[in-house]
């Protein structure tokens, strides 16, 4: 029986996951429906300045552990600690749901260090393995630029489980299907293979209000859940084609509204049906809140002539362009911060004379 909105949306086919490993909100948002998870530094950042994990971080201090090192130990810890909540869903559903992602490390991409692309490509090789190794359902977040993307075939090769993130456009997406698919390829059996593929989708309407005003009313705030139901349906078509034992999903990801005339649930709504949804906790409070009842809206699109306009006025290149290089600003700088608030905190925390 559907006694929530929340429930009403789940009950249309969509996995409900949540945008943050906070221990407290992925216990909650488990019983309201959530099934797996994500991670990113600002979400890590944020929890460490709460001062809940602050014995954790001083046991790591005492140990003589590195800026960087406890970064990467907090996150690991948490990542993990939501995945134990979420393990009985993998198991439930033989690894087709349940997974919580890890995300790589940004500065691979910071602009500042301008790292080559070979030594990025075998640094996410490199980092993806350690950081899949022993973990059931974790998924390894790679960011879908081109070191990202020519990384993919090997981790999925060795049985690395991937959320390729980061994508804005349909070139990206075939970019990164094709190579994962590869990869699967090369492995013994496909029966654990798993993909999934984040289209964001609220920082494309972002882009279209600043870079394309000529948008009519009809069409402009449209753009980024037209070019993620696209997405979502060549994502649709090419792996039921494949006959893989778990789907091969996107994540809507981005749903978070950020005009505040629109209503919180525009994007929870446009996508109900299928695949998966991971929401900012607030977006999921607002969405219990609402009242509503969710209908399968995934497969369905504006009328003709707005598609035509969105075509004909939209630089999509642009577009992915423009987005891309927020994209690994916005990766880059949290993580930055994140090491930044460690090294405050180790000032904090570790008394004077033992600096």
């Amino acid at each position: 029986m559907i006694t929530s909105p929340l429930q009403s949306l789940i009950a249309t086919g969509t996995k409900l996951w949540l945008d943050s490993i906070d221990p407290e909100l992925v216990r909650t948002n488990r019983t309201l429906g959530a099934t797996g998870a994500t991670s990113n530094p600002v979400i890590v950042s944020d929890l460490l300045k709460t001062g809940r994990f602050d014995d954790q971080l001083d046991e790591l201090l005492q140990e003589g552990r590195s800026d960087e090192e406890i970064a990467w130990r907090m996150t690991d810890q948490l990542v993990n600690d939501a995945q134990d909540v979420f393990l009985p869903v993998w198991d439930e559903s033989r690894g087709n749901d349940g997974y919580v992602s890890f995300e790589l490390d940004p500065l691979l991409e910071d602009p500042e260090l301008d790292i080559p692309h070979e030594k990025r490509v075998s640094s996410y090789i490199e980092l993806g393995k350690k950081w899949a190794t022993g973990h059931r359902n974790r998924m390894i977040k790679v960011p879908a630029t081109p070191a990202g993307i020519d990384s993919l075939e090997e981790l999925a090769a060795a049985g690395v489980t991937l959320n390729v993130t980061l994508i804005f456009s349909p070139r990206q997406y075939r970019a990164a299907q094709q190579a994962v698919w590869r990869g699967a390829q090369r492995r013994d059996t496909l029966e654990q293979f798993k993909s999934v593929y984040s289209i964001f989708v609220s920082r494309v309407d972002v882009y279209t209000e600043k870079y394309v005003p000529q948008l009519s009313s009809a069409a402009q705030g449209l753009v980024g859940i037209v070019n993620a139901k696209r997405i979502w349906a060549e994502n649709d078509a090419f792996w039921s084609e494949q006959a893989t034992p778990l789907d091969q999903e996107m994540i809507f990801a981005s749903t978070g509204t950020k005009k505040p005339e629109d209503p919180p649930t525009k994007y929870v709504a446009a996508f109900a049906g299928s695949d998966i949804e991971t929401n900012p906790p607030g977006t999921n409070d607002a969405t219990e809140a609402s009242g509503m009842t969710f209908s399968r809206c995934v497969d369905q699109l504006p009328v003709s002539e707005v598609l035509d306009e969105i075509d004909r006025k939209v630089d999509w290149e642009h577009m992915e362009r423009v987005l891309m290089e927020e994209g690994i600003q916005k990766f880059a700088d949290p993580q930055k911060a994140l090491l930044h608030l460690i090294l405050e905190k180790r000032a904090q925390l570790t008394p004077a004379g033992e600096a």
